[in-house]
């Protein structure tokens, strides 16, 4: 079975161990990448992983943490 290429905002919200809420809040700023397909709101699985990425070279170069590039 392949993993989902798209997922909820709360399944998104687990996969990062954060609150929906944060999740929200890295929408809003446009820390995270989502998509609409009608009214429901996705998360790429490459936009977490891009995420993290940030959040990891961030943490290592002193930078902001939830900024976009």
């Amino acid at each position: 079975m392949t993993e989902p290429m798209l997922s909820t905002p709360t399944e998104a919200a687990a996969a990062l161990g954060i609150g929906r809420s944060k999740l929200y809040e890295l929408l809003q700023t446009g820390a995270l990448e989502s998509v609409h397909i009608g009214v429901c709101r996705r998360v790429p699985a490459d936009a977490l992983t891009d995420l993290v990425r940030r959040l990891r070279g961030a943490a290592v170069d002193g930078g902001p943490v939830a900024g976009r590039d």
